[in-house]
């Protein structure tokens, strides 16, 4: 690859689709640096009035289309699945759009596609908002058991090609296709140390996530399981202090003094832990991959109160699982992703086959 210029044999595709434009003046910016980089198209499904405003707004070198019409009611992954079938190149970066690249992760990401099938890289907020802040937490506990999912991946055209795309019914659709690739022989990259800086949410649309982001554990049963313990634990840890206070109510003065700070400090210290464990499993992932040069000092102390909401949320995606899945774009996604059995039922081998028929061709 060039270090000026245009990035050879590299496309990047933006799924966009907005009921408002309040960020278009800077997501215009963006997609002007970006166009001076590489090839960019953007897939933008927005109602006609704001896709015209986009077409004046964008950059001349930027490719803005509408998505073409697939199957599945998840939208984004018509629009990438539209933006793959334009791209004429084989290395491919699909980002959301609150992701901002600079040019020398981006070089760092599709170098490393030399070696694998599609790269996960990682994001970090760069501003930090008390919602930032608190959606950091989710992520640092990510990194500590495993990898986060961000906002972007780096991928062979060629490996979705060979699969056919991925399935759009489903909620978690960055899981999704990271599945579908890995089922079809193809290699993943966990690039826990390549850092891409992400926009945060406004604080109304971070609310609104919290739900749906925990009905995605669905399509993980060891996390989910987890999950959904945890406030079980919390409720029976204060029901037990209830009981037994009531059972030492009727000794002597003293007696039950001693007894019902005894039994105050038991479900105190068993919350504590739990809380401490959070902020232990937070600290370890964000001193992971040089995650201390992009997370701050204070940051795992978050995790306690994130952990304490999805142990709500998990519960609400419950309820929600047994109505039908979750609201989306006029319908209901029952289902966050598919099993790797079922995907690899599907796809087994389509990626090895796809290489071997190409290079008896060469």
């Amino acid at each position: 690859m060039e270090s000026a210029g245009l990035l050879q044999g590299a496309s990047y595709i933006l799924p966009l689709r907005w009921d408002a434009d309040e960020g278009l003046e800077e997501l215009a910016g963006y997609l002007l640096r970006l166009s001076g980089w590489l090839s960019v198209i953007v897939v933008d499904g927005s109602p006609d009035a704001l896709f015209s405003c986009h077409a004046l707004a964008f950059p001349p070198k930027v490719r803005h289309v509408a998505p073409q019409p697939r199957q599945g009611a998840n939208g984004k992954v018509a629009g990438i699945m539209t933006g793959i079938a334009l791209a004429e190149d084989e290395l491919l970066v699909l980002a959301d759009d609150d992701v901002r690249y600079d040019r020398a992760t981006l070089q760092q990401v599709l170098g490393l596609l030399e070696d694998a099938d599609v790269v996960r890289p990682q994001n970090y907020f760069l501003a930090l908002p008390w919602h930032a802040r608190w959606d950091t937490a989710r992520t640092l506990v990510n990194r500590a058991f495993s990898a986060d999912y961000p906002g972007t991946l780096a991928v062979r055209r060629s490996a979705l090609l060979a699969t056919g795309g991925y399935d759009g019914d489903v909620l978690f659709e960055n899981l999704e296709l990271l599945r579908t690739i890995r089922a079809a022989g193809g290699r993943e990259l966990r690039a826990k140390d390549v850092f891409v800086g992400r926009i945060p949410p406004r604080t109304g649309h971070f609310l609104r996530q919290r739900v749906r982001q925990a009905y995605d554990d669905f399509a993980q049963p060891a996390r989910l399981a987890v999950e959904l313990s945890v406030l079980p634990l919390i409720l029976a840890t204060g029901y037990q202090a209830v009981r037994r206070g009531s059972a030492h109510h009727g000794a002597g003065h003293y007696l039950a003094a001693h007894h019902r700070a005894g039994t105050r400090r038991r479900p105190v210290a068993a919350l504590t832990i739990l809380a401490a464990v959070a902020v232990a499993a937070a600290e370890t992932g964000r001193r992971k991959d040089g995650g201390q040069h992009f997370f701050g000092p204070s940051a795992a102390l978050w995790a306690p109160l994130w952990l304490l909401e999805r142990s709500v949320c998990i519960w609400a995606a419950v309820a929600l699982r047994c109505t039908g899945g979750v609201r989306y774009a006029g319908t209901r996604l029952r289902l966050a992703a598919s099993s790797p059995a079922t995907l690899r039922e599907r796809h087994a081998g389509k990626i090895s086959t796809s290489r071997t028929e190409k290079s008896d061709h060469v």
